[in-house]
């Protein structure tokens, strides 16, 4: 992986009589595309993805200030057959739809759940990867159903599918919001929160490495797909990642990814073929 430092991407968005990328407020015409294709992308010699910092083993920043993960993997072979550098941006859960949509990325790549929801916001390429929600609590107190958590209070993390999920079939769940996975997880260390829901294979991955929890709850809700999201119209962008994947699909290229970025967290406790979707097809 080749070094990178963080990249500030904090663009101001005016009110009132500002003109921004989509064009005047008050101009009258038809909102102008912000996204770049991808021969403006190979042209300015970099593509732009947004992932995450601090989801371990997914895309996280190490020691060394690289960025690594399984995404990130990802990532770095969508640069280099681009033929271009990769700039990383940090994003968060509640704002990866923004950075997609608004064109502060090119590609958002950061554990991207597919939703009916996002998808009207954003355009998702194909899938590489399977999902479910996962529950984490401590040993010593194991949440091992839904039931369990009647009256209890549960961290979720804001923007995910988690916040989604028990928003709208569990009301009776007491949740308690965070922006980031560092600060819910701490929240769960300190024994602010009974437990915490998110990606089953983030909950997996971090109680293997946190002793004193463990994940009682490992499949919940529907089997949802991860995929690369794009901003809304760029079908060149969009068409060069789908033939992307289903290219990469015919060398197993996200079973060596999970070989090497998910493998020597997860060991023996998970199946690859259970979460790895290889050329956009699911299995």
């Amino acid at each position: 992986m080749r070094r990178v430092g963080f990249v500030l991407a904090a663009a101001m968005l005016l009110a009132g009589a500002s003109v921004w990328a989509f064009g005047g407020k008050d101009s009258g015409a038809a909102p102008a595309a912000s996204f770049r294709t991808v021969d403006e992308i190979k042209a300015s010699g970099k593509v732009v993805i947004g992932v995450f910092s601090d989801k371990a083993p997914f895309g996280y920043v190490d020691e060394y200030g690289t960025y690594q993960g399984y995404d990130v993997y990802f990532a770095e072979r969508i640069g280099q057959d681009l033929g271009v550098a990769v700039e990383y941006i940090s994003t968060d859960p509640a704002s990866r739809v923004e950075y997609a949509a608004t064109g502060k990325v090119d590609i958002i790549l950061a554990n991207f759940t597919v939703t009916e929801e996002r998808a009207q916001q954003v355009d998702f390429a194909l899938p590489y990867m399977k999902v479910m929600l996962g529950v984490v609590s401590p040993e010593n107190a194991l949440i091992t159903s839904v039931d369990q958590l009647a009256g209890k209070t549960l961290i979720v993390v804001k923007g995910t599918t988690a916040e989604t999920y028990f928003e709208k079939n569990h009301p009776e769940v007491k949740l308690q919001k965070y922006d980031e996975y560092a600060d819910a997880y701490n929240a769960l260390i300190d024994g602010r929160g009974d437990a915490f829901s998110t990606d089953n294979t983030e909950v997996l991955a971090w109680a293997l490495v946190n002793p004193g929890f463990a994940v009682g709850i490992d499949a919940l809700g529907n089997m949802d797909t991860i995929a690369p999201a794009v901003q809304k119209g760029n079908t060149s962008l969009l068409e060069w990642l789908n033939n992307e994947i289903q290219s990469l699909g015919q060398e197993n290229f996200f079973h060596a990814a999970y070989e090497a970025t998910l493998a020597p967290v997860y060991g023996e406790a998970a199946n690859p073929d259970a979460l790895v979707v290889e050329g956009g097809v699911l299995n």
